[in-house]
């Protein structure tokens, strides 16, 4: 079966619970409307749209994460033992997962799908570097330093590519107006083609689902 397939076999059951898989209902609601539709090819934006540049400058102040100690030690205890498979050291992990919540949160995105797009872009490699030049966890173009007057330098490390990746996508998400697919299609560079996007979203339901 298809990585497509199954993406789309897990929609197909919809009568169970969302709980009971693990993905909180409105997440599973959208994914199965946008999968249920036919994607129109387009030229993909390959982080390039112009908007990008104000939107991630305005990011690049931490801000608030968790909402008290529980929810942070229930994310910690939920994908700790799951980040442990791609990362050893624990410092890397707590770093990883600390700054996934806390951006997430800030635009508004499930923080389980930004390790799910983790997992496919780099597979936690902190100095991955894809074949066009993408660097980091989030596999960030290396464009934005020079446009926001950073180094190159900055694309490895935790806080910085994770804040300016999950901004991107954040910022995608809402062009898109919450269609994850096209969203995740663009932040790929490859609108139109579902390849990337079905794979993220099989990542998140087998192996980062959250169910808090």
């Amino acid at each position: 079966m298809s990585r497509s397939t199954r993406c789309r076999s897990s929609c197909a059951r919809g009568a169970a619970p969302a709980a009971e898989r693990g993905v909180r209902p409105g997440i599973l609601a959208s994914l199965c409307l946008i999968a249920a539709s036919t994607a129109v090819p387009a030229r993909a934006d390959r982080q390039m749209d112009p908007e990008l540049r104000g939107v991630i400058a305005g990011a690049m102040t931490p801000g608030e994460c968790f909402a008290d100690r529980y929810e942070r030690a229930v994310w910690f205890a939920y994908m700790e033992p799951r980040l442990q498979r791609y990362v050893a050291d624990p410092s890397e992990r707590q770093q990883i997962l600390h700054h996934v919540h806390c951006e997430a949160r800030r635009v508004d995105v499930p923080p389980e799908l930004v390790l799910a797009v983790m997992d496919v872009e780099s597979r936690f490699d902190r100095y991955a570097v894809s074949p066009a030049g993408a660097v980091g966890l989030m596999q960030v173009m290396p464009f934005w330093p020079r446009e926001l007057g950073m180094s190159n330098e900055q694309l490895v490390r935790i806080p910085d590519n994770v804040r300016m990746g999950t901004t991107i996508l954040g910022y995608y998400l809402r062009k898109e107006r919450g269609n994850y697919l096209r969203a995740l299609q663009r932040y790929n560079g490859s609108l139109g083609r579902p390849t990337y996007s079905d794979l993220v979203i099989d990542r998140l339901l087998s192996r980062w689902r959250y169910e808090h």
